[in-house]
């Protein structure tokens, strides 16, 4: 009888015991920033399976919480994460927790993952990887992917023909072919997709632009010599939306109307998501010198896409993206005929789809992970490039023969890549990387009334191993080589690289990086690039002989950074130099039928070297500065014949010695924003090819130098009953209209003499409905 006794008491104490835990032992608490409440940001309790996630009023509630001392921390991306230190006793049984998280404007140790092909902090990575993201590509107005990569050091966008206005990408002084340009860590950005591409992406597709500039990046293989540039697409990670309108003014001579939409949706435990984007572009030509033949072409553009993940269980990732870009592209003289009636004209049609899709498993308590990967794009183009013909034959051959063409273009990539993280001395790591890839790329470009032809195959086998060693918590040692095997090439080509890093304390990190590269003997995108001069049209052709060029790189920086609670101030300093053996040159045939002749030969070498400066500032994450400027050399060993009639010269064309860029963004509320922006190009020589009335003979030109000035201003009116706001914004890009003003006149200009900004000065306004 007496044990029973116990027995119900001891029940009875258990059952208080129980309903006490469950009623009070509680945190609660409010996410907010700035005095705006923050959803979905996720709280959990450090070392326990406990957590929660707040709702639309930043309100978050965790439960069942046995007594004890706990950290609990609060995170969302885009934010800080903030941890506090909370007890839990029989005379606090229920708390409240508020958090105010800071943005990640003064956020110095974001993720990244290109310098490594693994999730790496900026700070720790060996390798300098910059970043631009989604907020500073709307600061700055870029309608593309073309106009928000000239707001990096190191990087130059430049517009290479008067007529169609094909763009390529400089890094470090190297031209386009130099550059990798990635979509999701994929090589599908193939050569014919590099001559309009950067126009053809739109930044309301894009989440953040990842850069290495440099041969640290040989771990993507073949065209990385100057540097690799990754496109990360859109994620979804909340339910959102985003609709705009833009609408611009060139210089008082075009319109140009811009419609754009994001979308996004996740299941509410965040295993699966969509987003999507959506843009259309419809631009008028525009004439800069009234002789009506355009120096903007008209632009109409459709592209959507979407992304999709799924995560089966914690462990396992599935991922899939998909775009479509459509593009009509006319450039000449400005009528209202068919293209081939014109008397100059280009007039391009693009259809490409983009795709990829990645699975991925981790294993080993999350210390190891497999990933499968296979992308691909299609390309198909119908092109006309022709000058109407004086002479009475030739115009009856061009009627019944008009110079239409037509393109097309598949890339495909599969490969797989294993990493695993190991404990080392005094509990450092080493993360060991191992991985094979397949590449094909298939172009096909004929016009057949210049018996222009085109049609190549290149394949490419490459297997990469990398470890990633913390050697000491100050010291980490990055090591890797790649493997390639090109179907153009008779050997397999080894490329290793070697990355040092040093951090001291907490402000300062030091790297040095040596690595090596290459370039097949291929066709790449400025050589399928037809252009106009001298009243006749300029093809390139590859050497019989033509070797591969080889690369030898090195890089050293410091960067400092001093980050206060309520500043950032830092800098950036690096030097950088690179060897080309077998150097790709341009070497001129003379001239045809059809019009002039360049064969693409190998040189003796070629030295690129220079030194760039960041500075960086924020205050309070109401005023930023970030500014950067490079100054280079760039020439070749020996002097490079560039036209017939021209003395050699030893300097690369079109490479100024001196070029940079600013932007100062005011943000003294979250509904207000002014940012300046500044792009400075210095001098740099150029071909002029006689034919146009204003030349009458071939010359060496020095361009003067540029600097446009752009604003954009912006407010945002809240509608916090459906958690919604207006964005009104608007402003001048290239306010003091630095443009060229000596362009060449008529149907015989020489449409690649062209140089500085982009775009005369341009007013824009619009308006934007989005999520808040």
């Amino acid at each position: 009888m007496q044990s029973i006794k116990k027995f119900g008491f001891t029940i009875i104490l258990c059952c208080f015991w129980v309903i006490g835990f469950a009623q009070s032992n509680q945190i609660n608490g409010i996410i907010s920033t700035r005095n705006e409440n923050l959803e979905f940001a996720t709280v959990k309790i450090t070392g326990s399976n406990l957590g929660g996630i707040s709702n639309s009023e930043g309100k978050y509630i965790i439960t069942n919480i046995p007594y004890g001392n706990y950290n609990v921390s609060a995170s969302l991306m885009g934010f800080q994460t903030l941890t506090k230190s909370i007890k839990i006793d029989s005379s606090t049984t229920s708390v409240t927790l508020d958090f105010e998280l800071v943005e990640s404007d003064l956020l110095l140790n974001q993720f990244v993952v290109t310098g490594t092909k693994t999730f790496k902090r900026e700070t720790e990575s060996a390798v300098i990887v910059n970043i631009i993201d989604s907020k500073t590509l709307d600061d700055v107005q870029a309608c593309n992917l073309s106009e928000g990569l000239k707001f990096q050091p190191g990087l130059r966008v430049e517009t290479d023909c008067q007529t169609c206005n094909y763009t390529q990408l400089r890094m470090n002084g190297l031209a386009g072919g130099y550059s990798q340009i990635l979509i999701n860590g994929r090589p599908i950005f193939s050569p014919l997709t590099g001559l309009y591409g950067l126009e053809q992406v739109p930044t309301n597709m894009i989440e953040r632009i990842e850069i290495v500039r440099g041969g640290g990046s040989a771990l993507y293989g073949s065209s990385a010599i100057g540097g690799t540039v990754n496109v990360l697409t859109k994620l979804p990670t909340k339910n959102s939306f985003d609709i705009g309108f833009t609408h611009q003014n060139i210089n008082g001579g075009a319109l140009d109307n811009i419609v754009s939409g994001n979308g996004a949706l996740i299941t509410k435990k965040k295993n699966a998501g969509i987003s999507f984007f959506l843009n259309g572009r419809n631009r008028q030509f525009y004439d800069h010198n009234n002789d009506n033949f355009s120096e903007l072409p008209e632009l109409k553009n459709q592209s959507f896409g979407s992304t999709v993940f799924l995560q089966p269980t914690k462990n396992q990732k599935i991922e899939l993206s998909i775009s479509n870009l459509n593009e009509f592209r006319y450039g000449g003289e400005m009528v209202d005929k068919p293209a081939y009636l014109t008397q100059q004209a280009e007039e391009r049609t693009h259809k490409v789809w983009l795709g990829s899709l990645n699975y991925q498993i981790n294993f080993n308590n999350d210390s190891s992970s497999v990933i499968a990967y296979m992308a691909g794009q299609n390309t198909n183009r119908d092109h006309y490039t022709g000058i109407f013909p004086d002479d009475s034959t030739e115009i009856i051959q061009h009627l019944e023969n008009p110079p239409y063409g037509y393109s097309t273009n598949t890339t495909l990539q599969g490969g797989v890549q294993f990493n695993h993280k190991f404990k080392t001395f005094n509990d450092l790591q080493n993360v060991l990387t191992l991985g094979t890839e397949y590449v094909s790329d298939k172009v096909y470009d004929e016009i057949e009334a210049y018996n222009y032809l085109v049609d190549q195959e290149t394949q490419t086998f490459g297997v990469f191993a990398q470890s990633d060693w913390e050697i000491t918590p100050s010291v980490n040692l990055l090591t890797g080589l790649r493997l390639d095997k090109h179907n153009f090439v008779n050997r397999a080509i080894f490329s290793p690289r070697v990355s040092l890093l040093y951090k001291l304390k907490k402000t300062t990190q030091f790297r040095a990086t040596w690595g090596t590269g290459f370039r097949a003997p291929q066709a790449f995108d400025s050589d399928l690039h037809i252009a106009f001069a001298g009243g006749g049209v300029s093809r390139i052709s590859l050497a019989n002989n033509l070797k591969e060029e080889r690369s030898n790189s090195l890089s050293a920086s410091v960067n400092y950074d001093l980050s206060k609670e309520t500043f950032v101030v830092g800098f950036t300093f690096e030097g950088f130099y690179t060897f080309l053996y077998n150097a790709f040159y341009l070497h001129p045939l003379g001239v045809d039928e059809f019009g002039q002749r360049f064969e693409k030969r190998n040189g003796d070498g070629a030295t690129v070297q220079g030194l760039t400066l960041e500075l960086r500032g924020n205050y309070n994450r109401k005023l930023q500065l970030e500014t950067g400027m490079t100054l280079q050399t760039s020439s070749y060993t020996q002097p490079i014949e560039n036209a017939e009639n021209l003395p050699p010269k030893q300097n690369f064309l079109r490479t100024p010695n001196v070029y940079g860029y600013g932007t100062l963004t005011f943000n003294p509320t979250r509904k207000f924003n002014t940012t300046l922006s500044m792009v400075y190009t210095g001098g740099m020589d150029l071909v002029h090819f006689a034919g146009a009335p204003e030349i009458k003979e071939d010359q060496y030109f020095t361009s003067p130098s540029f600097t446009e000035i752009g604003i954009k201003i912006s407010y945002t009116i809240g509608i916090k009953s459906i958690r919604s706001g207006i964005e009104l914004f608007g402003g001048v890009k290239n306010i003091f209209n630095a443009y060229q003003n000596n362009f060449d006149s008529g149907k015989n200009r020489d449409s690649n003499f062209i140089y500085g900004p982009g775009a005369p000065r341009t007013f824009f306004m619009g308006l934007r409905i989005k999520s808040i």
